[in-house]
């Protein structure tokens, strides 16, 4: 049985990034591992932890839930779900150990101007996306500076 973590913050578009691999596949152990958003220091600084953490447990609650019937139409398939906790490297290594060779997907919906953090370490850095939110506040600054002559 082939082992996959997925690792997602939108069932959307993990659902999207998994639909090839669903058709027709094998039995499979998925290990969806939830990577909710971060909340801003400001943010933060209102939210007991006890809050924070309730808030955790209902967003990936609502994730597994999209997620979980389209993972488990193979009768024989595996759905274990996770919580991630980070470093997401850490965790990985973890997993790894744990449940032996797995496949790694990332199905994390890309951010403007955010960078993710690598899931595992022989992952390549993203040193282009630093740069992403600047041009598009540029570009779009220049359209509307067209439009209006």
């Amino acid at each position: 049985m082939e082992k996959i973590a997925v690792f997602t913050n939108d069932a959307a578009y993990a659902r999207r990034i998994l639909q090839p691999m669903l058709n027709g596949a094998d039995p499979t152990h998925w290990v969806l591992v939830a990577c909710p958003p971060r909340f801003s220091r400001h943010l933060g600084r209102w939210v007991s932890r006890d809050a924070h953490e309730q808030w955790r447990a209902r967003w990936a609650a609502a994730l597994f839930d999209a997620l979980e019937p389209d993972l488990k139409l193979h009768p024989h398939s595996k759905v274990e779900k996770l919580l991630a906790k980070r470093p997401l490297v850490t965790l990985t290594a973890r997993l790894e150990t744990r449940l032996g060779p797995l496949r790694l997907l990332d199905a994390r919906r890309p951010r403007v101007g955010r960078i993710d953090e690598p899931i595992s370490a022989k992952q390549p850095d993203a040193d282009g996306g630093r740069w992403v939110a600047p041009m598009a506040l540029t570009t779009g600054m220049a359209a509307v500076l067209a439009l209006a002559d």
